[in-house]
């Protein structure tokens, strides 16, 4: 459940930082950061929302700063390069919540946070979103879901990974996961999932929990054009866990 009492991000630490990587996003940034807002503000969460802009080439850095002069629970990051896992670690290293939450601009999932909270706040260090977990509903297009289940296959097969998912929400201790952070070397499409891993194997109390997904517009970067980055990344991470360590 949310905390009883509210704190202002001045008055200290706040209790959530909202890290979202944003990228060509003008379509949905301001109604969706605002909706997101308003949430954690009825709630009753101390927090602070912080955007990483990662290259992108239409109106979403001018939205992005316009909510940032206007709310000040929001800050803007500028990560200068399309690059969703630098993107990701810039977000988690400026962070100063005592939790941090890895979200999507178009998701902005509160139960998720009220239920992953709840988990941190009882001894767990991290809470995963679990796109593949048993009781999910993921409504987004088939061939979505089928990259989903081919990565965590490959995931499986090649690492050893005993979870359903390392990419998507996610929830943990920040001060818990910062050495993680800073030991993770894969960026670009496969951070997050490097995180997940490597928490996993220092021996992290990492949970998951279902979610319930549906898409509100195709994704900034189609499927097919990431899928042979993505198998590049997947290449280096498989070297640098099993081989660089």
């Amino acid at each position: 459940m949310p905390p009883k009492e509210s704190v202002s991000c001045e008055m200290g630490e706040p209790l959530l930082s909202v890290v979202i990587p944003i990228f060509n996003e003008e379509a949905i940034l301001d109604t969706a950061a605002r909706a997101l807002h308003q949430r954690l503000q009825t709630r009753g969460y101390s927090f602070e929302i912080l955007l990483a802009e990662n290259g992108s080439t239409d109106s979403t850095r001018l939205i992005a700063a316009a909510l940032e002069s206007e709310l000040p629970e929001v800050r803007v990051l500028e990560i200068g390069e399309p690059n969703y896992g630098r993107a990701l670690r810039c977000g988690i290293e400026a962070a100063s919540g005592k939790y941090v939450i890895c979200d999507e601009i178009d998701l902005g999932d509160v139960d998720f946070y009220d239920r992953a909270v709840a988990l941190l706040e009882t001894g767990a260090d991290m809470v995963v979103g679990s796109k593949r977990h048993p009781h999910s509903n993921d409504a987004r297009p088939w061939l979505r879901r089928q990259g989903t289940a081919v990565m965590n296959s490959l995931l499986r097969f090649a690492l050893d990974f005993r979870g359903t998912d390392t990419h998507g929400l996610k929830a943990f201790r920040r001060e818990r996961l910062l050495p993680v952070v800073a030991s993770c070397i894969v960026e670009q499409n496969l951070f997050a999932s490097e995180l997940v891993i490597r928490a996993g194997r220092v021996g992290l109390d990492v949970r998951e929990i279902p979610l319930h997904l549906r898409e509100i517009r195709p994704p900034s970067v189609g499927l097919m054009r990431r899928v042979p980055n993505v198998m590049f990344d997947l290449g280096r991470l498989i070297w640098i866990i099993r081989v660089h360590r």
